[in-house]
């Protein structure tokens, strides 16, 4: 069966807004009880899947544990989400011992859709497994050891090995954290690891001054590829997270071109001030048509949100607002 790829979801930009990124009006597209167990669902991942979207959700459940869960839609905006977490087979480990599951992202790479995600095996790591439908899950070796989040595939290999970013961290609510990038022969064995991006000086961007971590997979471009990333300023009122992007050469992705000096979205809607965790502008998917771009993100740790941008005026942006 050829199935024709699905438009993403769309919503041009209001007439009275100047800003580079903007907000879907009907936000948040998934509430915190989606599903019977959930006490939220956000930082999730999405991907194109035959005629309509698939995706890997975490939701938290009302004993507040942490797990990912598949979930399909025709629309990119309304979703059927399975109401049992996602059974993990054994892939090319038998070691397939978890705690908890949080912050997916999902990445197509030759023919399957790989999955990473924060991994609980004495302490946060990266877990990846793969699957070819979004019923069957097959988990691998953890790629690091702990402490480590924030795990995100590229889509293609680069220079023959997969490449993944990553944020080493603590066991805490981890009050620093710088990107790097590793690299993977088989996607069982990494190394190579290399620092791509650190966090700013206060006096220079203060939002991103605390700790900054990759979101969605990476967009190639001509010009690079192009990374969504969230960053994190300490404030007398606890951590705030905003959305910043970069731009990433394309043969070496330890190299940054350009980076956002001003955020792109940060905490200002009801539903990014307060929830669970209030100030939480979290981007974990992005899905790109054209020079259309479609953002998911995390709202205050409770809900799913989405936001809309050109991609070539983010990256005419950073040029002209680059650190």
């Amino acid at each position: 069966m050829t199935f024709q790829p699905a438009k993403i979801p769309w919503q041009d930009r209001p007439e009275d807004s100047r800003d580079i990124m903007w907000r879907y009006s009907a936000n948040p597209i998934i509430n915190r009880y989606a599903i019977p167990t959930s006490n939220s669902i956000f930082n999730s991942a999405v991907v194109p899947f035959e005629d309509g979207f698939a995706g890997v959700f975490r939701c938290d459940n009302k004993a507040v544990q942490m797990n990912i869960f598949a979930g399909f839609s025709k629309d990119g905006i309304n979703w059927e989400i399975n109401h049992d977490p996602i059974d993990m087979q054994a892939g090319n480990t038998e070691m397939i011992e978890s705690d908890y599951k949080y912050d997916p992202r999902v990445a197509f790479i030759e023919d399957r859709y790989w999955i990473t995600w924060c991994n609980g095996y004495h302490g946060p790591t990266i877990g990846i497994a793969y699957t070819f439908d979004f019923k069957e899950f097959f988990q691998c070796e953890n790629a690091f050891l702990p402490f480590n989040r924030n795990g995100v595939l590229f889509p293609e290999k680069i220079d023959g090995k997969y490449a993944m970013l990553s944020r080493p961290s603590d066991n805490g609510h981890t009050p620093f954290g710088d990107i790097y990038i590793s690299y993977s022969p088989d996607m069982k064995y990494w190394g190579e690891h290399r620092c791509v991006m650190k966090v700013s000086p206060f006096e220079d961007s203060a939002w991103q001054c605390t700790k900054i971590g990759a979101g969605p997979v990476p967009i190639k471009t001509e010009e690079g590829w192009l990374l969504f990333y969230h960053g994190v300023i300490n404030t007398c009122r606890g951590f705030r997270y905003s959305m910043g992007a970069a731009l990433l050469d394309l043969e070496d992705p330890s190299k940054v071109l350009y980076r956002t000096k001003p955020y792109l979205l940060a905490p200002a809607e009801l539903y990014e001030l307060t929830g669970d965790i209030p100030n939480v502008v979290f981007p974990c998917a992005a899905l790109s048509e054209g020079d259309k771009v479609t953002v998911y993100y995390g709202a205050a740790d409770t809900v799913v949100a989405i936001a809309f941008g050109y991609i070539s005026e983010i990256i005419e942006f950073m040029k002209n607002n680059s650190l």
